[in-house]
């Protein structure tokens, strides 16, 4: 009888696989930017990267010979996008098991900011983190799939109606009715949209959260903490 290492074994080498090619923090972020919030061309995610072109088109490369990313050229442009519909729920395993590393970086306490603040009209922070996961959780959001940025309802919107908002009677006008926006610090979704808005407008006229003194920053109050205790089973503001 062999042993449980088998170098031929198909499910260990894919694993192994894709294990080697998380491992550099440009790959994964990149990945963790086309998963999140849909296609983008080389000079997009390159500048939300912080990364050049060319540095940035090594490991694209990469990541197109391994099937994690796919592209598509539409006239003069290129775009990006994940090769893998079910790409998203293992860089979100990864992060939620990354817990505070990925939150608060070595060196530096973590600031109300970091829990709460907002991003254009919608919540972000861990905050935003916490409430898309639940929203898909329950089943008031579908999962993104890396295709486009839009977030599509599911069929129980219960969780949106808990949370003070109903989607029904949203009118997104011009705008896009919920997108999946990465958090730039926790590396994971949160709300956008009109959705993240009406969020956000439900938050803080339940008096939830308050805006805090900093330029984005958003302040959980008492009276939110005992109401996201229950809303948000797992969440901790401080």
């Amino acid at each position: 009888m062999g042993g449980l290492v088998d170098p031929g074994n198909a499910v260990q080498g894919a694993i192994v696989e894709l294990t080697r090619e998380l491992a550099d923090p440009v790959r994964l972020t990149a990945l963790q930017v086309l998963a999140a919030e849909g296609p983008h061309t080389m000079v997009q995610l390159a500048d939300a990267l912080g990364v050049s072109a060319p540095r940035l088109g090594n490991h694209l490369a990469r990541l197109r010979a391994a099937g994690l990313v796919t592209v598509e050229h539409t006239g003069r442009h290129a775009l990006y996008r994940v090769g893998r519909d079910d790409l998203l729920p293992v860089l979100t395993a990864l992060a939620r098991y990354a817990g505070n590393d990925a939150i608060t970086p070595p060196g530096r306490t973590a600031a109300g900011a970091d829990i709460a603040h907002t991003c254009y009209d919608h919540a972000a922070g861990r905050l935003g983190v916490a409430v898309f996961a639940m929203l898909v959780d329950r089943g008031a959001l579908r999962p993104p799939d890396g295709s486009s940025s839009d977030v599509a309802l599911g069929r129980d919107l219960a969780a949106f109606t808990d949370l003070g908002v109903t989607p029904e009677a949203v009118d997104p006008g011009r705008r896009r009715l919920a997108t999946a926006c990465l958090d730039r610090t926790n590396r994971v979704p949160h709300l956008g949209g009109v959705l993240g808005k009406e969020v956000l407008d439900a938050l803080l006229a339940a008096g939830v959260v308050v805006r805090g003194p900093g330029d984005r920053e958003l302040r959980i109050t008492p009276r939110g903490r005992r109401r996201l205790a229950t809303l948000l089973p797992g969440f901790t503001p401080s």
